[in-house]
Parts: C-alpha cells; sequence; structure tokens
C-alpha cells in the first residue's frame, strides 16, 4: 500500500489530524508506526468503546501501526472510578480485552500496556514532573473534559496529576500518533506542544468522531460540553448507549427510544449506520409494509442519507433496522460470555459493580 492509501485510510479514522503535514511525512519515512489508545476500565463497555473502537484499530493496523492500547487503571483510579477499588479497576480491564476479543479486533498487531507496570520507572514519573513543570495549572485545567469532568467541578488534587501521567504516556509508549477520541485532544495537544521542549517529540493527533449518545443532543454551548461528559460517562446513564452485552430485547428498547428526528444532522440513529453499520455490512434491508413501497436495499450510507432525507423512510423503519443490525453484530459477543467460562466470571463481576462517576 502506498504513502496516499494509507494516509487516506487514516483520514477514514481521524475526525481531525495534526497534522496533515505531520503524518505525510510520518508515512513516507516510516513504514511501520506506533499508534496509541488508552483507555479507563470503568464499567460497562459500549458499542462506541467495542465495535468501533475494533474498526477504527484494525484500519490503523491496516495503514502500517504497531497499535500499543494502554490499560490505564491508575488514571481510573486517579479519577475515582468504581469507587477507587484497583482491584475492581483491573478486573473491569480485563473484562475490555475479552470484548475486543470477541469482536473482531485485529490483536495480533495490538499490545496491551497496563498503566500500572509503568510506575516502577522512575524515568516515567520524571516525564510526568517535567509535563507538570512545563504547563501552567490554568492549562491543566483545561484539560478535565478527557476525564469526563468540567472545570467547574470540585477536583481531586488527583484530577491534577492524571493529566500529566496521560502526557508522559505518550513518551513512555514511544507513540508517532496519538489514535483517541476528540475528547482526549486537549491533553494530546498539550503533549504536542511540550514534547520537544522536554527532550522528546511532537507526537501526531489523529482523533476519531465520538459517537452520539441516544438521547436528544444539546441545544446550547454549555449543555453541549455537558452531554460530551455524559456519553463518556454513559456506563452510569445506561440509556444513553448501547452496551456490548444487550440484550437483543434491550437493543431493540433502547433504539425505540432512540432521538431520530426527520432530519440528518444531530440523528444519532444515522450515526450508528454511518460509522458502524456501514463499517460492518456491504448493504442493509429495511423492512416496510406494501403500502409503503415494500423492502428497501441500501447499498452505502451516502443512499441512506439521500432517501432520508427525503422522506423515503420512516423513522420507526429505520430503528427497528439498525436495532436488528446492531443485534447481528452484538450476538457473538454475547455468545462469547455465555460460552467462556473465565470471560463469564469477569462479566458477572464487572456487572455487579457499582459504577461511580
Amino acid at each position: 500500500m502506498n504513502v496516499h492509501k494509507r494516509f487516506q485510510l487514516i483520514k477514514e479514522v481521524g475526525e481531525e489530524i495534526v497534522t496533515k503535514e505531520d503524518l505525510m511525512k510520518l508515512l513516507g519515512e516510516k513504514k511501520k508506526f506506533i499508534a496509541y489508545d488508552g483507555f479507563e476500565p470503568s464499567g460497562r463497555i459500549h458499542l462506541a468503546q467495542g465495535v468501533l473502537r475494533a474498526i477504527n484499530v484494525n484500519k490503523m493496523i491496516k495503514a502500517g501501526a504497531k497499535f500499543k492500547m494502554l490499560v490505564a487503571d491508575w488514571h481510573a483510579w486517579a479519577n475515582n472510578k468504581l469507587s477507587g477499588d484497583l482491584k475492581k479497576i483491573k478486573v473491569a480491564g480485563k473484562y475490555f480485552i475479552e470484548v475486543w476479543k470477541a469482536c473482531g479486533m485485529n490483536l495480533e498487531n495490538v499490545e496491551f500496556i497496563w498503566a500500572s507496570d509503568l510506575l516502577n520507572n522512575r524515568n516515567y514519573w520524571k516525564t510526568v514532573m517535567q509535563v507538570a513543570r512545563s504547563a501552567t495549572l490554568k492549562r491543566i485545567l483545561r484539560t478535565t473534559q478527557i476525564m469526563g469532568r468540567s472545570e467547574k467541578e470540585i477536583l481531586q488534587a488527583s484530577h491534577i496529576i492524571y493529566p500529566c501521567m496521560q502526557a508522559a504516556d505518550i513518551f513512555h509508549l514511544k507513540a508517532d500518533v496519538c489514535q483517541l477520541g476528540m475528547d482526549q485532544r486537549k491533553v494530546n495537544v498539550l503533549a504536542r506542544e511540550i514534547g520537544e521542549k522536554i527532550g522528546y517529540w511532537k507526537p501526531i493527533i489523529v482523533s476519531h468522531h465520538m459517537l452520539m449518545g441516544l438521547q436528544q443532543p444539546a441545544t446550547t454551548e454549555k449543555d453541549a460540553v455537558e452531554r460530551a461528559i455524559d456519553m463518556k460517562m454513559s456506563k452510569s446513564k445506561p440509556d444513553t448507549a448501547i452496551f456490548m452485552t444487550d440484550s437483543q430485547e434491550e437493543i431493540n428498547r433502547k433504539m425505540n427510544k432512540a432521538w431520530c428526528p426527520n432530519t440528518i444532522k444531530e440523528n444519532p440513529v444515522l450515526e450508528y449506520c454511518k460509522y458502524i453499520i456501514f463499517e460492518k455490512f456491504d448493504n442493509i434491508e429495511i423492512k416496510r409494509p406494501d403500502k409503503f413501497g415494500g423492502n428497501l436495499t441500501i447499498k452505502s450510507y451516502n443512499e441512506l442519507e439521500e432517501l432520508y432525507s427525503n422522506n423515503k423512510i420512516h423513522p420507526l423503519d429505520l430503528k427497528k433496522t439498525v436495532a436488528f443490525y446492531i443485534n447481528e453484530l452484538i450476538d457473538p459477543v454475547r455468545k462469547h460470555f455465555e460460552k467462556n467460562k473465565a470471560a463469564k466470571k469477569l462479566k458477572e463481576q464487572v456487572e455487579s459493580y457499582e459504577v461511580t462517576r
């Protein structure tokens, strides 16, 4: 695959790339590069974290990435996830990995690294301190959205350490590319700003799209910030997302309640089609009564969008169709957790935990 094709594949992942010029240069210099993402093990895993994450990771690998996935157990502890119980956090981390095994992530090219394993390295803590010394308190506070928190919340001192650790992670994982969600861009930009000043490099940022929650979208800028935080914290608000082991009945119920206006803009049901369903299926069939034209076979998202915008598809028919295909994607994951005894035990443990914000 030539540089242009590799770039186009990464562009499919990145809603924002900082910078495209730097990425092209990297691809020209390296056939293989290191990309990194991290996740807080903090409860059940939803569709965006599961299937969508696997789609994006696999595209990055195809473009030449060796993927390092940081299991951010200490970060979750600092952020008071699962009541700050580090043992429960580690169980949740193992549960996430089991989900990715079952939903098609190319794990041959993914290395899982536990944050707690970095902590015995004195150079790591030196880098954390260098980050802290190179940024003002105000600058660090502006990154609190990465933790699912707003600047106006009463924060613990650990919430100040967290962004400094996350920036240090990038350099100690030797990441050429930070491939996280748009909600993480502020700390990635911080690392890019100070990297060369503290003896490292400017990491390239490829920020993927954050899937909308199923509720009605925000109407003001203030609401938008809160909605973004709510989506990140969807484990504590289960009706905002579909989880990777939801039953078919639960998927149908959530999708039936989902916000699905007659417009294309800010329509979470259409987002599920664009970013997940048409990534996994060549075409979809929308079942409709004969009096409304009968069933429709749709071969691309653009075709779906055109039909929907011209009122050729009823929102209820669309929601029923999306529920069907999501269930098809999730069914292998459910079966994995039913048949694999170790995975089943992890799932039961995680589902017994009280999720804390």
